[in-house]
């Protein structure tokens, strides 16, 4: 794992993947809890400093090419930027370090302190030479989100839910856009809650409304708008253009992994949760690995279609086992579209011990599958983890031969499981 942080002048990133990939925001975020649970927290305090000095009205890059980073188009790294900081003060306050000054509870604006039983440092980072702090950085990205950020992400002031652009999830293939999923996208719901609830607790000031009374109405929207009670998961998005409500917006029956993320991060609990955890291990799971659509048939049905404008699949039947062919008309619309993904699996088996309320049951089923990552470890590239596998059997392994992602959150849900 160490062989992915990787120095970018005085900081630290992660190379996302070997061979291809440099250092994308949001793989690097997303390695970074893998990364803590490793107990590279000085690490990962680098990468919040190298991201966070980049933040800006909400944004934070996609990608980055030496001092470049011009390339804003993603509406989940700036949130999982939060779950690191969030998770690396759970990790400080786990190693006893001591708790953070209560903060002023003042809503005007300026400098954020970190407030409460939370510890200091994770929320004191400074992140470049005005002195601005990585809670400073939290309240920007939200202040950006309700206000708009200048890369078209917003929140819906209504139903209190981010609105994303095409195609600015972890989905984003372009030219042809595999998987637009403009609109609503699931697991940005469950993100932006998490730091809505995180900016309440440190005691940040709010933009308008109290950050607790956005979450309430954010929750309570996700849960009206997204779940498909006849199907018994929640919707991958609540489709619509630039400026449509939530509440007009299209619901999008299409079953993929992103539905396990409220469930995985504690927002989606009971009958709920269960029902989406065994609708994964009946459609999506793979050894090793979760499939990125069911092979079921979806509405509204999903085109996707060539530069020159020449339909590629079956619109109605988007699911594509292999990926393989020619990159923009055969490998694009399979990528996420049926192809199996390893970063995503772990969240699988998290998901299910949250939806069984850890029983020991769970926790062994969970890590039962979750040891079916061990099999990758001895093909391919020797001791590494693939990037993904084709959706059907004999699932051969694809892409980037080792991907840090697949590594980091396999290890962060093995150790949450009890694994040594």
């Amino acid at each position: 794992m160490p062989a992915f942080v990787v120095r970018r002048g005085d900081g630290k990133t992660v190379i996302a993947g070997y061979p291809w990939f440099l250092d994308w925001g949001r793989d690097t975020l997303i390695c970074a809890r893998g990364l803590l649970a490793a107990g590279m927290m000085e690490e990962v305090k680098q990468m919040l400093i190298t991201f966070g000095r980049f933040e800006k009205e909400g944004t934070l890059p996609n990608s980055l090419h030496g001092n470049d980073a011009s390339n804003r188009d993603t509406s989940d790294a700036p949130l999982w930027y939060a779950i690191v900081c969030e998770e690396l003060a759970d990790g400080e306050q786990a190693s006893g370090l001591p708790p953070a000054v209560r903060g002023s509870s003042s809503a005007a604006p300026g400098p954020v302190r970190a407030a409460g039983q939370m510890p200091a440092s994770a929320y004191r980072l400074p992140v470049d030479p005005s002195g601005r702090t990585t809670a400073d950085v939290l309240r920007s990205i939200a202040v950006g989100y309700l206000r708009g950020a200048p890369n078209g992400v917003r929140v819906d002031p209504a139903s209190g839910l981010v609105w994303s652009p095409s195609p600015f999830t972890w989905m984003d293939t372009n030219h042809p856009a595999g998987t637009p999923r403009e609109g609503y996208p699931i697991e940005i719901q469950a993100l932006w809650i998490r730091l809505l609830r995180q900016l309440e607790r440190i005691g940040a000031p709010p933009e308008e409304e109290p950050w607790g009374t956005l979450a309430g109405r954010a929750t309570a929207s996700l849960q009206d708008r997204f779940w498909l009670e006849e199907r018994g998961w929640y919707s991958d998005v609540l489709l619509g253009g630039a400026g449509v409500p939530a509440k007009d917006a299209l619901p999008s029956n299409a079953l993929r992994g992103n539905h396990l993320l409220p469930v995985s991060l504690g927002l989606v609990t009971g009958q709920r949760a269960r029902r989406c955890v065994e609708a994964a291990l009946r459609y999506l799971v793979v050894p090793g690995a979760l499939r990125s659509l069911a092979p079921l048939p979806i509405t509204p049905p999903l085109e996707i279609r060539s530069a020159d404008g020449r339909l590629l699949n079956d619109p109605a039947n988007p699911y594509c086992g292999r990926y393989e062919g020619d990159e923009d008309t055969r490998r694009k619309p399979a990528y996420h579209n049926g192809t199996a993904w390893t970063w995503t699996f772990p969240i699988f088996c998290e998901a299910l011990v949250c939806a069984w309320e850890g029983s020991p049951e769970a926790v062994a089923a969970a890590k039962s599958y979750l040891g079916s990552m061990a099999q990758l470890l001895d093909e391919g590239c020797l001791g590494q983890i693939p990037e993904i596998l084709d959706g059907d059997a004999p699932h051969a392994q694809r892409g980037c031969d080792a991907q840090a992602w697949g590594v980091t959150e396999a290890l962060r849900v093995w150790k949450a499981l009890g694994g040594s």
